[in-house]
């Protein structure tokens, strides 16, 4: 079935988009309708993130699921990790109402298999069909009159016993104040994290001083958080931390700063856990996964190590599927999606966090030297084609383009040019050892692109 322009499809972290024009009332309750059938369980439980709309799309997703037949268990805002987990502990599908890092006007709903675990793509594909035939039953997204009401949001209501639960694991996933003499500033972008991020990291030991926790329903994301780490690296500065943590809005990724307020990525993140962990005997089978957006300088890094590396495709749900294909233990994406597979089933910014200043507080030396000695960031340039329509075939377009640059590159760098998920826009990535190389490259790879397949005017 052809799915009508107006109805938000699946994209690389379910589905997605304005409130009130793609993502509606309507629209939600049909997701919710659909994922019942296919995702079967006496109850499934729904958290959310500090979004003003939150409330309402709720409550509409929940009339989906319970008009087929499933009891649903209202976990209130809470992290998309804790929301995981409770479905691996219970059991019991989910669902998470957030658009991650987008801004408050964005929402979206993120759905997870009894067991808490993304939904595979065959799944996935059986779902939205389903979703899009209630949707246009329902005339989605016809509610776009649906308004938020800022009264509903509780973003005092204390935790729920089952995401105390994920806090306790989380704390139990290292020793008794591990962090113990560590000075930090935790960034919870406004967002779903902001009341129970600082507490974990206080009773590891750390001394936290917390920013980005004053929701007020459109201001998650709002220059705080993963995405602006400028904020949080003046807060370490000013306070002469050790260390920061930046969350996202949903608290899957994570991003931090060290003590000289520079940014270590995921992709570093990543390579600090996979270094400590080979050498502690628990990265399993000495391998880490990653997406093709990693760094080349990653890669290099890890070969020095004698670590073998695993490539997907963008997106952390790809990262935990070749995690459990290959029976590994750590994945990850440069954005901060960190995935420590021994202790959750997704992306978790908070473990993350907790992991990686574990590895700083037990080598007894600072974030930044550790971070700096760990790899060479290959410069690396990022740009989006914007297309007439989203193309899911529009990277075989330039491909004889991209093969004569690669072929010009040899081992010194590489192309990764894939469509957008859920834009019509064409994302081109260019890395070579010599940042010129790369600029010029990438402009040639952009016209070639733009000429072929950008909008006409």
């Amino acid at each position: 079935m052809a799915v009508p322009a107006s109805i938000p499809t699946f994209g690389t972290d379910g589905v997605r988009g304005r409130v009130g024009a793609e993502l509606t009332a309507s629209v939600a309750e049909a997701l919710g309708r659909a994922a019942a059938e296919f995702l079967p369980g006496s109850r499934f439980v729904i958290g959310s993130d500090t979004r003003e709309s939150g409330p309402m799309l709720q409550e509409a997703l929940s009339r989906g699921l319970r008009s087929a037949g499933a009891e649903v268990g209202d976990l209130g805002v809470v992290p998309t990790p804790a929301v995981a987990w409770v479905a691996a502990d219970e059991s019991v599908p989910a669902a998470m109402i957030s658009a991650s890092h987008n801004p408050f006007h964005d929402n979206g709903i993120k759905l997870f298999a009894a067991g808490g675990l993304k939904l595979r793509d065959d799944l996935e594909s059986r779902i939205q069909a389903r979703y899009v035939e209630v949707a246009a039953e329902l005339g989605a997204p016809a509610r776009s009159g649906d308004t938020p009401r800022l009264a509903d949001l509780r973003f005092d209501r204390g935790a729920s016993p089952e995401v105390e639960g994920w806090a306790d694991a989380v704390v139990a996933s290292v020793d008794r104040k591990a962090l113990a003499g560590l000075t930090i500033v935790v960034d919870c972008a406004n967002g779903a994290a902001h009341g129970v991020a600082p507490e974990i990291f206080r009773r590891l030991g750390a001394t936290v001083t917390a920013i980005g926790v004053s929701p007020d329903g459109t201001n998650i994301n709002d220059g705080v958080g993963s995405t602006a780490p400028q904020t949080l690296a003046a807060a370490v500065l000013e306070v002469g931390a050790d260390a920061g943590l930046a969350f996202d809005g949903d608290a899957d990724r994570l991003i931090a700063v060290d003590g000289a307020g520079r940014v270590v990525d995921g992709d570093r993140v990543l390579g600090l856990l996979a270094t400590d962990w080979a050498a502690t005997d628990r990265l399993r089978d000495n391998t880490v996964v990653v997406t093709v957006m990693t760094n080349l300088g990653f890669h290099r890094a890890m070969a020095e190590a004698g670590i073998k590396v695993i490539s997907t495709a963008v997106g952390d749900r790809h990262v935990l599927a070749a995690l459990d294909d290959h029976h590994l233990s750590l994945g990850g994406e440069q954005s901060g999606h960190v995935i420590c597979r021994d202790l959750a089933t997704t992306g978790d910014g908070i473990l993350a966090g907790v992991q990686l200043l574990d590895v700083v507080a037990r080598r007894g030396e600072p974030l930044a030297s550790l971070a700096e000695k760990l790899m060479t960031t290959v410069p690396q340039l990022l740009r989006n084609v914007t297309l007439a329509a989203r193309n899911p075939d529009a990277a075989a377009v330039i491909a004889p383009q991209v093969a004569a640059v690669e072929e010009r590159f040899g081992d010194d760098g590489r192309v990764v040019v894939r469509p957008s998920g859920t834009e019509p826009l064409l994302r081109i990535m260019v890395e070579h050892i010599d940042q010129a190389t790369a600029e010029a490259a990438c402009t040639e790879l952009v016209d070639h692109a733009t000429r072929l397949l950008g909008p006409t005017t």
